[in-house]
C-alpha cells in the first residue's frame, strides 16, 4: 500500500477533488482534517521546505484572516508567517500532499497526479464537471 497523506479541509472543492483522485487510483490516503488536527509547528515547517515553498507561498487568503492580521506586508518573516498558520490553521492552504514522490501544493488539484504512483482505474471528472482522466484512466489534456 502506497503511504499517502493529504492535508485535507472538506469543505474545500479543490481538496475534495484531490482526494478522490488520489481514490480513483485505489488508494486510501491517511487524511488529516488539518483544521481539526493541525500539524506541529516542525510537521508544518518540515512541509514547506520539503514541498520547496516559501511559508509565504503556503498562506491562503480567500477565506481567512489575512488581510486583518497584516500578513500582505512584504517585511514580515518567515517566522512570523509560521506564527500566524499556527494561530490560524485556516491560513495554511489545502490541499497539501505527500507522498514517496514528494510534497506539493496541489492547487489546481490535478497537481496531485505528479505523487500518485499508481494509475488512475478509470473516468474521473472534477466537480465543476471538467473530465480529467478518461474511461481507460489516461489523464485528458487540458
Amino acid at each position: 500500500m502506497t503511504d499517502i497523506v493529504i492535508y485535507h479541509n472538506p469543505e474545500c472543492g479543490t481538496s475534495r477533488n484531490a482526494l478522490a483522485m488520489i481514490r480513483n487510483a485505489g488508494i486510501e490516503p491517511h487524511v488529516i482534517e488539518y483544521l481539526k488536527t493541525p500539524p506541529s509547528r516542525a510537521m508544518l515547517e518540515s512541509l514547506i521546505q520539503r514541498a520547496g515553498i516559501t511559508p509565504r507561498a503556503l498562506l491562503r487568503e480567500k477565506g481567512t484572516p489575512y488581510a486583518e492580521l497584516g500578513l500582505g506586508d512584504p517585511d514580515l518573516t518567515d517566522v512570523q508567517l509560521i506564527d500566524a498558520m499556527m494561530a490560524h490553521p485556516i491560513l495554511i492552504n489545502r490541499p497539501l500532499v505527500a507522498s514517496p514522490l514528494g510534497i506539493k501544493l496541489c492547487r489546481p488539484s490535478e497537481e496531485v497526479f505528479d505523487l500518485i504512483p499508481a494509475q488512475q482505474r478509470g473516468a474521473f471528472a472534477k466537480e465543476d464537471g471538467e473530465q480529467v482522466v478518461d474511461a481507460a484512466g489516461n489523464r485528458v489534456a487540458g
